[in-house]
């Protein structure tokens, strides 16, 4: 077998050189788990010929420690955890973790200061735990970040020079949909922000209050979260204090369909009276009547690439990696 060795092999590359699966060369690496004499004879002339060296969490299960990576998440409520959102984060980070050899857990973390650090603290004491992917945090949260999770833990949002962030570029994604909209004749826009706390919904707020400077419009918002009850609220709450309202933005495309309930309930046109425009672009927008214009939002690769860095060691070149949003026009504006 002649490779050549490098200092930035992963564990996939020494399973394909091998012929094996990622669990299984995960499983001889770290000594847990059953494995043939074939099958741990052709990982081990792997590792030696590509060089590979295992990484801490690795390491941790080689001494019995850690067999599972944890997407914390943060809410109100622990309904959290059922969010059509939170799913396809935990669906993509457990795709990583069976790729390691590891099973992977979902855990609420309630919001505010002494809760939420207990809830972490709890974690960074369970030996179960490799690694941890942190969603809908606080900036407070993040920065009293347990020492026992140090190193192997990355949050999906803006992070920390101690966590690495992996965010959409929702700045960007809101920024093409004003774009859009005000070339459309559109002018009364209000925004529907996502929850004040979360760190990342500061970011297209700042984007939508900018936009509107430069464009000489009034910036009108009202506070939303992600949901489709509080689509419905927010939508109505802007026409009550705005009736001129001729578009509407909401940050996730749930809340967006609860804006499209709402205008119809109210026998308003969309998007004859009032555009539309969520964010996130799921499969289900394009099947809503009438179709919803959004932003993509690359929750899978985001939520692997966090869990990815968790499991490697949580180290980033910049505490925040950004993925690309991009326009998606349908007929709801």
């Amino acid at each position: 077998m002649e490779l050549t060795p490098s200092r930035s092999v992963t564990l996939e590359q020494v399973a394909r050189a091998a012929g094996v699966s990622p669990a299984t060369a995960s499983r001889v690496v770290t000594g847990v788990g059953p494995s043939s004499a074939t099958a741990r004879r052709r990982v081990e002339e792997a590792v030696a010929a590509l060089g590979y060296v295992p990484h801490p969490v690795a390491r941790s299960l080689a001494r019995g420690l850690g067999h599972r990576l944890v997407v914390a998440v943060v809410g109100v409520q622990r309904s959290v955890l059922a969010d059509p959102y939170v799913a396809r984060v935990t669906a993509a980070a457990a795709e990583v973790a069976d790729a390691h050899g590891l099973g992977a857990g979902l855990r609420w973390v309630p919001v505010g200061g002494a809760h939420g650090r207990v809830a972490l603290e709890d974690l960074g004491r369970d030996r179960s735990v490799s690694a941890v992917v942190v969603v809908n945090h606080t900036q407070q949260l993040l920065e009293s970040l347990p020492s026992a999770l140090a190193g192997r833990t990355t949050a999906i949002g803006t992070g920390t020079g101690d966590v690495p962030g992996f965010d959409v570029d929702s700045p960007s994604g809101v920024e093409g949909l004003l774009r859009h909209l005000h070339s459309d004749g559109r002018r009364e826009i209000v925004l529907a922000t996502g929850p004040s706390w979360v760190a990342a919904a500061r970011r297209p707020l700042q984007a939508h209050r900018a936009f509107m400077h430069q464009v000489g419009l009034p910036v009108r918002t009202v506070a939303g979260n992600f949901t489709a009850e509080r689509g419905r609220a927010a939508v109505q709450r802007a026409l009550d204090r705005w009736p001129d309202t001729d578009a509407v933005i909401a940050l996730s495309d749930v809340a967006a369909f609860g804006v499209l309930a709402a205008l119809a309930e109210s026998g308003i046109a969309v998007p004859d009276d009032v555009a539309v425009a969520g964010f996130d672009d799921v499969p289900m927008a394009a099947l809503a009547g009438p179709g919803l214009t959004t932003a993509t939002h690359p929750v899978e690769a985001i939520a692997a690439s966090a869990a990815e860095c968790a499991l490697e060691g949580a180290v980033a070149p910049t505490p925040l990696r950004i993925f690309p949003s991009e326009v998606v026009v349908r007929h709801s504006a």
